[in-house]
């Protein structure tokens, strides 16, 4: 086995006025991270990108849900069990094959076993991506989302929020404008810190050159539309597309939902 190439990247910070940028894997990875405007609570969200050697990557959001410090450290449990789990892997037998799945899920299990013992009450959501750089592999509890865009806008990929809004859009019972004003949108229906969580796990799909995935909180999904975010990403440097997303959902926010804000966005050389 290759050993890891570079340390893991872990956000969890008040506020970024610009996203990180970096080589990843053949192509480029963008994150940012900022607290609800106006709020004096700390930033709920967390999220990591976390090389696991020469030809893997997991990235990774989180958005902690409880107020206050619960949901920082529900996330913050979420990202730490997920990443203990692929370092333990990476030294056994089981990851030499590069099947990663086994340990993202039981990543995602010891992190919703320590939030129900340790953050009683609080929870959080997790939405993760595995990756060898042309082919991705997306997994989530929740309603932190994964979208894959085309450099033409086409939508390859779209999660499905774990929510009683993000099933109503799925269904056609309502359009995405009217579920951003919903009284129901800030309702989540699976988390990490429930007895009931569950995780779905997508097909594995291979990425076309210069295709964009995001990963991203609610605070970008429920201030902007998908066709929104894919016109604003697709193109141009990676880290001047997710900067101008975080601008046009913060802009959003003031007539919206306003709400801590973390996205990662890879896009394949």
């Amino acid at each position: 086995m290759t050993a890891r190439k570079s340390p893991p990247l872990l956000l969890s910070r008040i506020s970024m006025k610009r996203s990180l940028a970096g080589p990843l894997l053949g192509g480029t990875v963008a994150s940012l991270t900022m607290r609800c405007p106006g709020a004096d609570g700390p930033n709920e969200d967390s999220a990591a990108i976390l090389p696991i050697n020469s030809d893997c990557a997991v990235m990774a959001v989180a958005d902690g849900v409880g107020g206050h410090r619960g949901g920082e450290r529900a996330s913050k449990l979420a990202l730490k069990f997920l990443a203990s789990s692929l370092e333990q892997a990476s030294h056994e037998e089981a990851g030499v094959d590069g099947d990663w799945r086994g340990a993202i899920l039981r990543g995602f299990e010891g992190a919703n076993s320590a939030v129900l013992a340790e953050v009683p009450g609080a929870a959080t959501t997790l939405a993760v991506i595995e990756t060898d750089g042309r082919f991705v592999r997306p997994y989530h509890t929740g309603d932190s989302a994964i979208l894959i865009t085309g450099q033409r806008g086409r939508i390859r990929l779209r999660t499905i929020a774990h929510s009683p809004t993000g099933y109503a859009i799925e269904s056609g019972m309502i359009d995405e404008r009217d579920a951003m004003v919903h009284s129901d949108r800030h309702l989540v229906s699976n988390v990490i810190g429930s007895v009931e969580m569950r995780v779905e796990v997508g097909s594995q799909l291979e990425l076309a050159r210069r295709d964009t995935l995001v990963i991203a909180s609610d605070g970008l999904f429920d201030n902007l539309t998908v066709d929104e975010i894919s016109e604003t990403v697709r193109a141009g440097q990676l880290t001047d597309a997710v900067d101008a997303l975080a601008e046009a959902a913060r802009a959003a926010m003031d007539a919206g939902a306003p709400d801590d804000l973390t996205i990662v966005a890879y896009r394949r050389g």
